[in-house]
């Protein structure tokens, strides 16, 4: 089931710095972000193969996943935190606060036939 790493971030007097690398369990083949977003919740679906990693850059989001009858609700606000997704994770993205960004990164390029819209 999906759970939040917490990234190495160093700060100082001029900001922070927030550094991903070596801590995904793939190789990165797609990177995307998804912002301007309204009410309507975004996801809902799995996948077959692709793991996916999401950092919310900016405000606030909450990423519902279900599996096996199992529930639970990720608060993403901080931009030193990424949620680990696994193929089977179903997902939903909704509840968006204060303009967020949300960056997604993929193991694998886009494919409509990897995407499952069931929970499993």
């Amino acid at each position: 089931m999906a759970s939040i790493l917490e990234l190495p971030t160093r700060t100082d007097s001029r900001g922070s710095l927030t550094v991903l690398e070596k801590v995904l369990p793939f190789e990165l083949k797609r990177i995307y972000w998804i912002y301007g977003l309204n009410n309507e919740s975004r996801g809902k679906h799995r996948h077959k193969v692709t793991w996916q990693a999401m950092v919310c850059m900016q405000g606030k989001c909450e990423i519902l996943i279900k599996k096996h009858q199992e529930s639970k609700i990720y608060v993403l606000d901080k931009p030193n935190e990424v949620l680990l997704l696994e193929p089977d994770d179903w997902h939903e993205m909704k509840n968006f606060e204060n303009n967020p960004i949300l960056l997604v990164m993929a193991s694998h390029v886009y494919d409509p036939k990897d995407y499952i819209l069931e929970p499993l």
